[in-house]
């Protein structure tokens, strides 16, 4: 009798929409069905993070792709047995693609647009964790991951900062560590007009070679450029390439460089300008009368 009874309550309908019947019982499958898919998420997600730990760089991002893609399929089997068990008829889904379409066109265009941006991007693999990259707003990090609506970006200050997808698909991203890392670097300085050029240079490529990101290989020598004739100096371009282990690094780099640069120059009596004006003054005795007064 009490079995009955609970049995009873369970089927006891709670909502009828048309011809499904929701019922107490429906309800609690439909919580556990939606709880097992989250189970299952998560299980899958430590098995991909040991797997991406264990494996070696190259395989990484192959393996991030299979686990979002992974994710993706567990959701969406999850939430359609999940609605099967509430009683509502999958085979009959015109009316929530209807839905679907207006809240569209209603302002989930970005929700879209940012979710198969991010499909876009996991597929063309322009973009994976761990790269190093540079958006148009001035925004560089290294990616750490790639969701439905955005991907997390650490900079060199910890910051996460959240982009949406859309932006690495319509803006300009600059990727350092997409393919060759290995980067060319420009620092510019000046020396005062007089200068001994072939002592700028030695300088320069003495102050290069204390640097520990410069690499000095067959094709690859630092090099120092005379690009223009200043107002107040010769302009000059140490051009290095660095360590591809270091080029994510480009403001310490660039710092160094400078650094050792003064000292070099130093070393070498070579004075770096600064902008002067000359100022003439005219005494008001000595300016030339009008020519009106002239005798």
């Amino acid at each position: 009798m009490i079995g009955s009874g609970y049995l009873k309550l369970l089927n006891q309908p709670l909502l009828t929409i048309g011809s499904t019947v929701i019922s107490l019982y429906s309800v609690l499958l439909f919580l556990a069905a939606l709880l097992f898919t989250w189970l299952c998420t998560r299980l899958s997600q430590r098995f991909f993070i040991r797997a991406r730990s264990r494996s070696d760089p190259g395989s990484a991002p192959s393996l991030y792709i299979i686990e979002r893609f992974t994710h993706y399929l567990i959701l969406a089997i999850g939430l359609i047995v999940a609605l099967s068990a509430l009683g509502i008829d999958i085979s009959h889904l015109a009316l929530l693609a209807t839905a679907l379409s207006v809240g569209i066109g209603f302002g989930l265009q970005s929700i879209f647009n940012n979710f198969f941006s991010g499909i876009i991007i996991l597929l063309e693999r322009s973009l994976k964790v761990g790269d190093f990259i540079e958006l148009d707003n001035d925004i560089s990090g290294f990616v750490q991951e790639i969701n439905i609506r955005s991907t997390r970006i650490l900079t060199r200050d910890n910051l996460d900062v959240l982009v949406p997808n859309a932006e690495f698909v319509s803006g300009r991203v600059t990727n350092w560590t997409l393919g060759d890392p290995t980067r060319r670097l420009q620092v510019p300085f000046g020396v005062a007009y007089g200068s001994d050029k072939t002592k700028v240079r030695q300088a320069a490529l003495e102050a290069a070679a204390r640097v520990e990101f410069t690499l000095d290989e067959p094709g690859r020598e630092p090099d120092v450029w005379l690009v223009n004739f200043g107002e107040s100096s010769l302009d000059f371009q140490l051009v290095v390439w660095v360590d591809p282990r270091k080029n994510t690094r480009r403001i310490t780099m660039h710092s160094a460089y400078l650094w050792e640069l003064e000292t070099s120059l130093a070393e070498y009596r070579i004075n770096i300008p600064f902008p002067q004006r000359d100022l003439h003054i005219i005494p008001p005795e000595s300016a030339a009368s009008p020519a009106g007064n002239a005798p």
